[in-house]
């Protein structure tokens, strides 16, 4: 039996939160969380109770703790858990400066304790399936690269503000994305970024421009191998959320479309009609959340190596440090 515990109580803190006291093997002891209403209702409802951070690391019958708190305590957090032999699953990103998310690496390295970034688009059961037949080979070597990612609209301006913009929130997921697919070892050693080129503009609300931030890229990537991909993305879709994705390869080409309520098609006279996507990402990655912490625990079982590490956070911050100085400067971006 793992015993746990979840820093946050916020919007993503809730979903790990109620995957973890659902999962075999493992038991929610503590939620913690600076609102005091917050972390009290959570723990309330799933059986736990409520604690502080320097009480969870004092904790020696604390296993693991996940971390779902704000983005700026993340770095923080991971070291301190570190420190205190935890093992730990965070959500991405690590942290917002990539030498800070670089020093996180180390401490874990040199904790010897296990830790997961959660990039859960990866456990989407779709994308998951793609890239596994990529690796098979189903359709030859990678090529070219094309993912489509949009909110159905923008979160306030005081998000953003503390966000570390478009590239290093939104898209942090999209770089993990071209990693994975363009990047991992297929059988012809790797690959990664060589060169990548950003550009944007603020064509869904003037106010984001004040942030100063965009709501809209494009972000173009070469790899080492010549591999090409293109990132578009933006803080409106009046449809849904739109996470789209597809692959081309030497011998054919896989595409990911978006997750609907239901696969229902309605044609007749009048028209031809289906569900719009999802509404936001809680309800497209549902799955995914569920099944990534499920990997996490198999794997602090059986010592395999997690599909996310904190290596892969650090990489997708330092391509999203590139896109921000791409589009500050106008410039391509040797890595």
């Amino acid at each position: 039996m793992r015993n746990v515990a979840v820093f946050g109580a916020g919007r993503i803190g809730r979903i790990h939160a109620t995957n973890l006291a659902a999962l075999p093997g493992v038991r929610l002891r503590f939620v913690c969380d600076p609102v005091a209403d917050s972390a009290a209702g959570l723990a309330q409802l799933l059986g736990a109770a409520v604690s502080t951070p320097e009480a969870v690391l004092a904790d020696k019958s604390i296993d693991v703790v996940a971390i779902a708190s704000p983005t700026d305590t993340h770095s923080d957090l991971i070291h301190r858990a570190a420190a205190a032999g935890k093992h730990i699953f965070c959500e991405k990103p690590v942290d917002l400066s990539v030498p800070r998310a670089t020093e996180c690496a180390a401490a874990v390295k040199a904790a010897g304790v296990a830790c997961m970034i959660g990039f859960q688009r990866r456990f989407d059961p779709t994308f998951a399936e793609a890239q596994a037949r990529l690796a098979r080979g189903e359709i030859g070597a990678p090529e070219m690269l094309v993912v489509t990612s949009r909110d159905p609209g923008a979160p306030p301006a005081p998000y953003l503000k503390a966000s570390g913009g478009i590239f290093r929130d939104m898209l942090i997921h999209d770089f993990d994305i071209f990693r994975w697919i363009l990047c991992t070892d297929i059988g012809d050693g790797g690959d990664e970024a060589a060169t990548l080129y950003a550009t944007g503009s603020v064509l869904v609300d003037p106010e984001i421009a004040k942030v100063p931030d965009i709501d809209s890229s494009m972000v173009t990537i070469r790899t080492k191998k010549g591999r090409l991909a293109q990132i578009n993305t933006s803080r409106r879709a009046a449809y849904g959320y739109d996470q789209r994705f597809e692959v081309l390869g030497a011998k054919g080409l896989l595409q990911c479309g978006n997750l609907r309520p239901t696969e229902v098609v309605q044609s007749d006279a009048a028209s031809v009609r289906a569900d719009k996507p999802e509404h936001f990402f809680l309800q497209r990655y549902r799955e995914a959340y569920r099944l990534e912490l499920a990997h996490f625990f198999e794997c602090l079982q059986s010592g395999a190596r997690f599909r996310t590490t904190i290596d892969d956070g650090v990489a997708a911050q330092k391509l999203a440090d590139a896109a921000a100085q791409s589009l500050a400067s106008g410039k391509v971006i040797t890595l």
